[in-house]
């Protein structure tokens, strides 16, 4: 398992790369605009790990901007912490055997979603590409919120 990103989200996104980056240091390694989806997404690393963040966007912080105004209440401005793993059918099923609810299942072969005891959503991503999707998981629906 790898730690890959924390994302939060942010209300004003030239304020918010005003804090990061001109008055923390760190820096702009990525960044992505969905028309579509109306958001904005900017991966953002320290100094110290730049080189690494460049080829593999980790560890970084993951600055998600919608465009549409949206107030964000009971934490909802921070989003995900995310972790890649080996076998995400694997990594899923033995949460589930511990009583894990799988939030959001791994349909694609590639993301899936959990929560901690906490509240906190925990996004696992599949190391590479994605697996070759398989039941139960194909079938499995989206439980609660992430």
């Amino acid at each position: 398992m790898e730690f890959l990103h924390t994302m939060v989200r942010v209300e004003d996104l030239n304020a918010s790369m005003h804090f990061y980056c001109d008055l923390l240091g760190l820096i702009e390694v990525k960044r992505y605009d969905s028309e579509s989806g109306r958001f904005t997404l900017v991966y953002l690393a320290a100094p110290g790990q730049l080189e690494e963040a460049k080829s593999s966007f980790k560890p970084t912080i993951e600055l998600t901007y919608n465009w549409d105004k949206e107030q964000y209440n009971g934490g909802r401005n921070f989003g995900h912490l995310a972790f890649s793993v080996d076998n995400i059918y694997d990594a899923c099923n033995t949460l589930m055997s511990a009583g894990v609810v799988i939030n959001r299942p791994p349909r694609c072969g590639h993301m899936a979603f959990v929560q901690s005891p906490d509240g906190i959503s925990i996004e696992l991503l599949q190391k590479g590409e994605a697996l070759p999707a398989q039941e139960p998981w194909c079938s499995m629906g989206n439980t609660g919120s992430w």
